[in-house]
């Protein structure tokens, strides 16, 4: 085999509590999101060093190196390709580095189970502090809820129905300046923990409203403190003034709901998982 193809789901991340632990695979969080039907396409092929390209430009992306390195990896050469904004929320490091281990599993025939190519990527993903929950999701695929410590690939999928989602992102934020920060965290925390409480009834419903969640992560968004950007603030509020719902991607400077707004872009909330294409 010359190369090989694989693809792994953008997450939005709705409700987060970070779980510290000083080991990296116990480190992640609980947490409410959902997985999108836009991604990251990785394709891997031998080279004489790593190198990673990032819709045709270099990149250095330590991501995606770690979660080669914990395969024992040799020397590839790693392209990737996406439609979705890096750094605004979509969860494209775990995605990348999702989607460059299960490449790299086939391409070389490593023979790795998929929750261990989801455990080298989630690693990789707190080692540089580029996210804690969004493997999980894109591992599983479609809207998950998080509810057990110290135990990262562990999600209930609630039986929320596959549908259009609208978002405008507006700019990055580095996801490890909030992770990094033990005062901030403590905030987020207290505010997921209200929010989970209130969603880990949603589990066993034969059908559950994706409005509603949206709401919860308004909420959390607001008590959080993260919901801080003025762009951001306003284009909710005007969704909200025309009786829709919306609330703040995680960690971006961008906004998500379930019906069309002024300069929005299309995706979809979908049940698809990180697999190999080819």
């Amino acid at each position: 085999m010359s190369e090989a193809l694989a693809f792994a789901p953008g997450n939005i991340s709705c409700v987060f509590n970070v779980i510290p632990h000083e080991d990296p695979r116990r480190m992640h969080s609980l947490g409410m999101g959902f997985t999108v039907r836009d991604g990251v396409r990785a394709t891997l092929s031998p080279a004489g060093e790593t190198e990673v390209f990032f819709n045709g430009r270099p990149l250095d992306f330590p991501t995606v190196r770690g979660a080669l390195a914990r395969l024992s990896a040799p020397p590839l050469r790693v392209e990737l390709e996406t439609t979705l904004p890096l750094s605004c929320g979509f969860g494209l490091s775990g995605a990348a580095a999702l989607a460059a281990a299960h490449a790299a599993d086939a391409l070389l025939g490593l023979g790795r189970s998929r929750e261990e190519l989801a455990l080298a990527a989630h690693v990789a993903e707190v080692e540089q502090l580029t996210g804690l929950g969004d493997v999980c999701n894109q591992h599983h695929g479609g809207c998950l809820l998080k509810l057990t410590p110290g135990q990262p690939l562990a999600a209930s999928r609630l039986a929320v129905s596959e549908q259009p989602i609208y978002y405008r992102h507006f700019g990055p934020i580095l996801t490890r300046q909030v992770l990094g920060d033990p005062a901030r965290r403590e905030r987020i925390n207290r505010a997921a923990d209200q929010a989970l409480d209130l969603l880990r009834g949603q589990v066993d419903l034969p059908q559950v409203d994706l409005e509603g969640c949206i709401r919860q992560a308004r909420s959390f968004a607001a008590e959080s403190g993260l919901l801080a950007d003025g762009r951001v603030v306003e284009a909710i509020g005007r969704i909200e003034a025309e009786g829709g719902v919306a609330s703040m991607i995680m960690l971006g400077n961008a906004v998500f709901s379930n019906r069309p707004f002024d300069q929005a872009q299309e995706t979809a909330l979908c049940t698809h998982r990180a697999r190999v294409l080819g």
